[in-house]
């Protein structure tokens, strides 16, 4: 069995079908037309000489077509693209006119970008709640009633003021100061609480 198959791929078995189909189709012609028969039978049958007709005209417009491919001219074969290379052009290039605005917002703008990838070194002050307590009380002494917003120093920044307000708290907690407030939403005064 692997011999025969072996057999039919080198012989190419496919091309020598095609071969014995129409040999037999004309075989088919040939007899039908040598053998008689009656007209009723040749009524009922198809004529395999139309089928046979159908494919060679088929097979002449194929050809034709591909002749009529063959006839038309071809690039590298019949016709010959020219091509020259352009040369090469030297432009004078215009330079733009800039403003002195212009360079101005140029120059803003580098320096705020600048400004964001600045590295600062931030020190720490070192502020003491119970210094800022101390500092409080003195201020108390007496016994008159001080404004609350009076004990803070803008000149510290926000570490001064928040030192400032935690010291207070720590006062009144302690027991050492009192808060008033004569209204809602009036000033409150800050006094130290007496002995």
């Amino acid at each position: 069995y692997m011999g025969y198959v072996e057999l039919m791929q080198s012989v190419r078995l496919e091309l020598a079908a095609e071969y014995l189909v129409m040999a037999a189709m004309l075989a088919e012609i040939k007899s039908r037309m040598l053998l008689p028969r009656s007209n009723e039978a040749e009524a009922e049958e198809d004529d395999p000489r139309a089928e046979l007709i159908r494919r060679l005209q088929e097979y002449e417009r194929y050809k034709a077509a591909a002749e009529g491919i063959d006839g038309l001219s071809r690039v590298g074969r019949d016709v010959t693209v020219p091509r020259l290379d352009a040369p090469e052009a030297r432009a004078r290039k215009l330079l733009p006119d800039v403003s002195l605005e212009e360079v101005l917002l140029s120059m803003a703008e580098v320096l705020r970008r600048a400004d964001m990838f600045e590295s600062h070194q931030v020190t720490r002050e070192a502020l003491s709640t119970r210094e800022r307590m101390s500092e409080v009380l003195e201020r108390l002494k007496g016994g008159a009633f001080v404004p609350f917003v009076s004990l803070f120093g803008v000149d510290e920044g926000k570490l001064g003021v928040v030192v400032t307000f935690m010291a207070v708290l720590e006062l009144i907690k302690e027991s050492l100061v009192e808060l008033v407030q004569n209204e809602a939403f009036g000033p409150i005064h800050v006094r130290a609480r007496a002995e």
